[in-house]
């Protein structure tokens, strides 16, 4: 997901709006997305220009493994846009040393593009840098013709600078007896607007003041992790860099990797990586935003927020709207700010809120009442559906009956068994006003029981309407 002015792009196809409006625009020109098996990884932009990094899941082994595809560039709005084919351009087969300094570093060449999707993305003028996990971070210099490795310390040194004499070798892989491979496996990349890149690893934090000019054999950096400072890193695996515009902090978010130490959480830096603030220790965030003061944390438990800048915070489990909610069990993914309308992506849907919080409206993909759709020309007209149909509470959570609220006024929906036995009242003389709502049911009845598999048939009762349907409910 990513943001600049009015319009907003998400994944995974490459999908935008402008204005916050809810009319969903598809891209034209992006076919290996919208016809093929390509889905957004990653986005940069600015004006008149974006860069979409793309991947996809191979599934041709036991378990489907994220793989890197290229990236889909355009410089005048998306009038035409151009393939960047990434994963012809890794390591060649015969290659086994990088030049560094003034010396040539061995390397386990990366061939193959499985586990190198684009995780992140940026770039300034012609120079783009991403982070492509088992491939590292790669730089190009002309807008991504060509790509070149980025050498990173390795786990147990605090820098790396060109004049200095080195003796170890980049293999991503590991050799099972130190976490020096950790620092080579790129989660994250962000241009600063102080100079600096920011390069997030699984094994910390890299900080270079000269990566935008120098050569790739002379780029100098400082690698910080958790271990170093208990007041800095919570957690080695940085998975996240984001720039408040606010006040150019710099917010990372932290994971555990593999070495015993670390706390999951966030942290910011507000002078280039000098110093740093710890907060919300043991939470796993995927992303954060920003709303001038106002900071977003996306994460397994709901959404934190903090109105002050980082001082104080406030958890949102479970985003309602007026007219339907997310499901309990949601992950929050995404953040962005598309002109004071803050959007969290999640596993349920879209989020968007203009009051910092206080207020959501929900959204997901849209079966109209009222007829036919994008997927279905011929869908007819209806008072009332079910979704998903059939359910299962096991996979699903829970099941939405969408319905009309002609006029306003209070709305009751009765669910029964086959035998019209009535199993629960789902909302009983709610007051509603005019619109489209959503009730949800957990696939249990009024005392909180499971109810057993079979059809279960809904009545939804707006007053001057009556409307009927049915769910078939398999666990």
């Amino acid at each position: 997901m990513g943001a600049l002015g009015d319009t907003l792009w998400i994944g995974p196809r490459m999908n935008f709006n402008i204005g916050n409006e809810l009319d969903w625009r598809i891209v034209e020109g992006v076919d290996s997305v919208s016809d093929g098996r390509g889905r957004l990884f990653s986005i940069a932009l600015a004006r008149d220009t974006v860069v979409a990094g793309i991947g996809y899941s191979n599934t041709s082994g036991e378990d489907p493994v994220q793989a890197q595809m290229g990236f889909y560039i355009t410089t005048d709005g998306g009038e035409s846009w151009v393939l960047i084919d990434t994963s012809r351009t890794l390591d060649s087969p015969d290659a086994n040393t990088v030049r560094y300094g003034g010396q040539d570093l061995e390397i386990i060449p990366v061939i193959v593009p499985q586990q190198s999707p684009p995780y992140m993305v940026d770039f300034k003028n012609d120079i783009i840098f991403f982070a492509g996990w088992a491939s590292g971070i790669r730089r190009s210099t002309d807008f991504g013709q060509t790509w070149e490795r980025i050498v990173l310390p390795p786990f147990d040194l605090e820098e790396l600078r060109p004049e200095e004499t080195y003796n170890f070798s980049i293999d991503p892989r590991g050799d099972g007896q130190n976490n020096n491979f950790l620092n080579f496996l790129g989660f994250s990349v962000l241009i600063g607007s102080d100079g600096n890149v920011y390069a997030g690893t699984a094994g910390g934090l890299n900080i270079s003041d000269n990566a935008l000019t120098a050569p790739a054999d002379s780029i100098r950096w400082r690698h910080l992790r958790q271990a170093q400072n208990p007041d800095g890193l919570l957690g080695n695996w940085v998975t996240s860099i984001r720039e408040n515009p606010y006040d150019r902090s710099i917010w990372l978010t932290n994971w555990t990797a593999i070495t015993g130490e670390d706390v999951e959480g966030i942290v910011v830096t507000r002078d280039s990586g000098s110093s740093f603030e710890q907060y919300l220790p043991g939470e796993r965030i995927y992303d954060i935003g920003f709303n001038g003061q106002t900071i977003f944390a996306a994460g397994n438990n709901g959404v934190f927020i903090s109105k002050n800048n980082g001082e104080s915070w406030r958890q949102v489990r479970q985003i309602r709207s007026n007219n339907t909610e997310m499901k309990p069990r949601a992950t929050y993914y995404a953040v962005s700010n598309a002109n004071g309308r803050v959007w969290i992506g999640t596993s349920d849907g879209l989020a968007s809120t203009v009051d910092d919080g206080e207020t959501w409206e929900i959204t997901r993909v849209n079966f109209p009442l009222d007829g036919k759709n994008q997927f279905q020309d011929d869908a007819p007209d209806v008072n009332a559906y079910a979704y998903p149909n059939p359910f299962s509470p096991r996979q699903h959570d829970l099941v939405r009956i969408k319905f009309k609220n002609q006029e306003a006024g209070s709305v009751t929906i009765r669910l029964f068994d086959f035998g019209m036995n009535l199993i629960r009242i789902l909302d009983d003389k709610r007051e509603l006003s005019s619109g489209t709502y959503e009730a949800v049911w957990d696939g249990t009845d009024q005392q909180g029981r499971k109810v057993a598999n079979g059809t279960v048939f809904y009545e939804v009762d707006t007053g001057n309407r009556r409307s009927v349907g049915k769910i078939l409910l398999l666990e």
